[in-house]
């Protein structure tokens, strides 16, 4: 008996010690494309590898539309992608294991492929929401997906007015399932942007047009991770090198490449649809990703 009573003893006070910084936070990623996950790749790798958190992301196109960014993945892949009908016949297949490729750097648990139709780049949402996409399926996945996992966190692309159509249209879809969820199961929906820290020309945005759904509080993002700062054997390195990691598997898309080592700060703007219940959650979230668990050496 004074054993069993020094267990409970024992887990009494130690359940508390291992739960401390180590909340098990869940995300959901929506993205339009193969691809858009690298805007949140830093955070995504924090929760999954030094929070112990789980990551999953849904891709509603299936990609085919970049054939015109492969020139340099022609000989790499022995394929002319840049062909309208070879890239189109081919890219969905790759561009889902270059994803698979870079999710597993940044510890990915699963990731469900939507395979809409990637028709071609625009800025007029309405396409691919109205034409395009088969937009009850979308949604109907995404509250699937949504109901099955209770994620603390979706994250996606803040839907300005001067970005992709896709990347609009795959936040407005996301928005709109977050708000057809009851109350108590919402996870809180972030929008997300990069900047360079000190830039003093700041970008505001409070919603996209007409769609109120995607209104912000504050006109600007409340909440960020900072990729670049430093850490290790002669503060050498930053988590700008795991961003580079996770561009370099999208091959296909060469341009890609471009941004690596661009940005310091993953910003994180607040949907008013939230509501003030969820300024709390974001509030220990991201004080929890400045931690960083590298211990200092000397040799």
């Amino acid at each position: 008996m004074q054993r069993f009573a020094l267990l409970i003893s024992f887990f009494v006070l130690i359940i508390p010690v291992l739960g401390q910084n180590q909340t098990p936070y869940k995300i959901l990623i929506v993205t339009a494309h193969p691809d858009d996950e690298t805007g949140f790749a830093a955070t995504v790798y924090k929760v999954t590898k030094e929070m112990n958190g789980i990551a999953d992301q849904c891709v509603i196109t299936n990609g085919e539309g970049g054939y015109k960014y492969s020139t340099l993945s022609e000989a790499y892949y022995g394929l002319e992608l840049t062909d309208e009908k070879t890239g189109r016949e081919n890219l969905p297949r790759i561009r889902k294991q270059e994803l698979m490729n870079a999710g597993k750097i940044i510890g990915m648990r699963n990731i469900f492929f939507l395979d809409q139709k990637d028709a071609h780049y625009g800025l007029d949402e309405h396409e691919p929401l109205d034409t395009t996409w088969n937009v009850s399926l979308v949604s109907t996945r995404l509250k699937e997906i949504m109901t099955v996992t209770k994620y603390d966190f979706v994250f996606c692309l803040l839907p300005t007015p001067e970005t992709h159509a896709h990347h609009k249209a795959a936040t407005l879809l996301a928005l709109r399932t977050v708000q057809s969820l009851p109350e108590a199961q919402r996870p809180v929906i972030l929008g997300v942007t990069g900047a360079i820290k000190n830039d003093t020309a700041a970008y505001s945005f409070s919603q996209l047009k007409e769609y109120t759904e995607s209104k912000v509080e504050g006109n600007k993002p409340m909440y960020f991770f900072d990729k670049s700062i430093k850490f290790g054997f002669k503060n050498a390195f930053s988590y700008k090198i795991i961003v580079n990691w996770e561009i370099a598997e999208h091959k296909s898309q060469g341009t890609m490449q471009l941004a690596m080592n661009q940005g310091d700060l993953e910003q994180f703007w607040y949907f008013s649809l939230n509501g003030e219940q969820g300024k709390e959650k974001c509030r220990q979230f991201f004080e929890q990703l400045k931690i960083i668990p590298y211990k200092p050496k000397t040799y």
